[in-house]
């Protein structure tokens, strides 16, 4: 998708920490004068994305999420955020999508990191689809950009309908019974206990908030005040991520009654076991059994 937006606009540059060979090889190909691939150096990186974004150039940086959150943490306060750089940071394996390899490659508080800092814009598609509506609306956007990917084949569960926005939220299903709020991937896991819920005569709005950051107050006090129980699910660590942010709206909110609320997302810890993806989000319940064993203990 960099690569054809870049055939289009002559600003966009794209640079890489160390991907893997292929990696965009026609970009490489056919506009090699604005493809950059460097080793593993992310705070030169992000420093080389600033000095291009502030000649007016826009920057896609890609490469795995630890790294690109956690190594040049400075460098993006700095270089981009005070500067209010267009440059779209692209973490790749967000979340326990890199199991295999443990705790040093898993990225579980990126989210948190992330929209602490100031004009710093957080996104989490739900799957490549969304990825594509997500990736026009990046070229002109003011200010840098985080952008959260999973493993890019991941089961395609979103629609065209309601359109994609940065910064809105996306009713996937209305219900009265519970609200069950979502970012990234785990909207499938949302959909998948909704339908088991249906079977317990509980219906369930789905809110999907792949913009954490504009966090689209006005959806979730709505959807909000329409039920009794709340659920925030996630592939991040409890700790100031999607559920603490749905939670600093839910507390300074003024409902007409009182609202029974549970963040699902791992524990404040490292995941301490390999493995695959699939097999962490079992052992952290962060499975449609749990999130309807949740809602019904609420209500």
């Amino acid at each position: 998708m960099v690569h054809e937006l870049a055939g289009k606009d002559p600003r966009i540059v794209f640079i890489g920490s160390d991907l893997g060979h292929g990696t965009l090889a026609d970009f490489a190909r056919e506009i090699p004068e604005r493809f950059f691939m460097e080793g593993i150096s992310e705070a030169n990186v992000i420093g080389m994305a600033s000095g291009l974004a502030l000649c007016g150039k826009i920057v896609y940086v890609n490469t795995i999420a630890s790294f690109l959150t956690r190594r040049c943490f400075e460098q993006i306060v700095l270089d981009l955020c005070l500067h209010k750089a267009r440059v779209r940071l692209i973490g790749n394996g967000g979340g326990m999508v890199y199991a295999p390899l443990g705790p040093t490659h898993e990225t579980v508080e990126d989210i948190a990191v992330m929209r602490a800092l100031p004009n710093m814009t957080v996104v989490a598609p739900a799957d490549a689809e969304e990825m594509k509506r997500l990736m026009p609306q990046t070229v002109d956007y003011p200010g840098p950009i985080y952008i959260r990917l999973a493993k890019g084949y991941d089961p395609i569960v979103s629609a065209d309908a309601p359109p994609f926005l940065i910064g809105k939220g996306l009713i996937v299903r209305n219900g009265t019974g519970a609200l069950l709020i979502t970012t990234g991937i785990t909207l499938k896991i949302a959909m998948e206990a909704a339908d088991l819920l249906n079977r317990h005569h509980i219906s369930s709005t789905i809110l999907h908030l792949p913009t954490i950051k504009p966090l689209d107050h006005e959806a979730i006090l709505r959807c909000a005040g329409q039920v009794a129980a709340i659920v925030t699910i996630e592939e991040h660590s409890i700790i100031g991520g999607l559920g603490g942010a749905v939670a600093e709206v839910i507390a300074e909110a003024d409902f007409d009654s009182p609202k029974r609320f549970k963040r699902l997302g791992l524990p404040d810890i490292f995941p301490d076991d390999y493995g695959s993806q699939d097999g962490l989000l079992k052992r952290y319940q962060l499975t449609p059994e749990h999130v309807t064993a949740t809602v019904r203990s609420l209500l």
